[in-house]
């Protein structure tokens, strides 16, 4: 793709979120989100081939299926309160259409079984887009409707999104697909606290973002896309062999991590809030992904791959990008722990 239309695109994409992020109209936040879906396209099918014009299909079909529930809703509550305001006093009918149209922009579960495909079928810092900054137009429309969403539905999602989350990365090969069931169950964190602490919610997603940011600049600069290339790493690499590992362990949420935070003060606030299954489920099926973390540290860093050369040998060519933001963003991945009374005030 040439630079000039790459950066109209990528404008484009990043307008879309902003409207939807800063409009008190309903209508614009539609708007936005098509702005959004119609340029991420281009940008999916970047690397031009079967399967990246496949899951840009997918993600087409799925994301205008969602912006059809959205409008319907919108309408809804346009009949039933007769203006297009952003507001809290939602219609309940409404309230239930608008949350399951931005379950479905987000991945969330029952409506995860497109994150996985699109982001295994796309090229890696295509897939990094999708899973990072297409979260945020959506949580920051949840984070507006969240006094008048339905408890009940969206801690159902959020429970079914972790548990997913967990289960279906036990099983993969493919970093992507690990990256994005690490996703749907970040999702479901999310979500979770959403309904009673909101801003709680915007804290998890910038340290997500920070941290699968991280990750996938990590893998990209191994060019690495499954476990197996990952493990050959070590004999070029060694320094990114070990910083993959202690990414993996903050993407768990182990303490002295950056990752340890928001798990820790979602689980706080749902026990203040006298939920007690909630918080427990939460943090036995974070285990479920925590396994599947150790399972790529394991084969990084922790083993050394059967190689014919035991001396370090330049057989790997030499990577030519240039990873800028990398160094703060490891330590902003890991180190933020003793940050967190003055995050916590904020």
């Amino acid at each position: 793709m040439k630079p000039p239309i790459f950066i109209t695109i990528m404008l484009t994409v990043i307008s879309g979120t902003m409207i939807v992020m800063t409009t008190s109209h309903w209508l614009m936040v539609w708007i936005g989100f098509e702005m959004n879906l119609l340029a991420i396209i281009p940008i999916l099918m970047k690397n031009y081939n079967p399967r990246a014009m496949e899951a840009a299909t997918k993600y087409f079909l799925t994301q205008a299926t969602a912006s059809m529930i959205l409008m319907m809703g919108i309408i809804i509550n346009l009949l039933h309160s007769g203006q297009w305001t952003v507001s809290k006093d939602l219609n309940p009918l409404a309230s239930i259409m608008m949350t399951t149209a931005l379950a479905m922009k987000l991945g969330l579960a029952p409506f995860h079984f497109w994150v996985p495909e699109v982001t295994q079928g796309v090229s890696m810092s295509s897939g990094l887009i999708l899973l990072t900054w297409q979260k945020i137009a959506p949580l920051s429309i949840l984070y507006q409707i969240s006094p008048t969403i339905n408890p009940n539905l969206l801690l159902t999602m959020s429970i079914m999104s972790v548990m997913i989350g967990g289960w279906g990365g036990l099983n993969q090969t493919q970093l992507r697909k690990i990256m994005a069931y690490s996703s749907i169950a970040h999702m479901g964190w999310m979500t979770a606290i959403t309904m009673y602490n909101p801003t709680m919610m915007i804290l998890n997603l910038i340290i997500y973002i920070i941290m699968t940011l991280t990750t996938f600049m990590l893998f990209m600069h191994n060019s690495t896309t499954t476990t197996s290339s990952l493990s050959q790493t070590w004999n070029k690499t060694p320094l990114i062999t070990s910083l993959i590992l202690v990414l993996m362990m903050s993407l768990g949420g182990l303490p002295p991590l950056s990752g340890f935070i928001p798990k820790w003060m979602i689980i706080q606030e749902l026990t203040k809030n006298e939920m007690i299954m909630m918080p427990t489920l939460l943090a036995m099926t974070a285990l479920l992904n925590l396994y599947f973390y150790m399972r790529l540290t394991y084969t990084t860093a922790l083993t050394m791959f059967p190689s014919n050369n035991n001396m370090k040998m330049k057989w790997r060519f030499e990577c030519t990008k240039k990873m800028t933001f990398m160094p703060p963003l490891i330590v902003m991945s890991t180190m933020l722990l003793p940050l967190t009374p003055m995050l916590y005030i904020l």
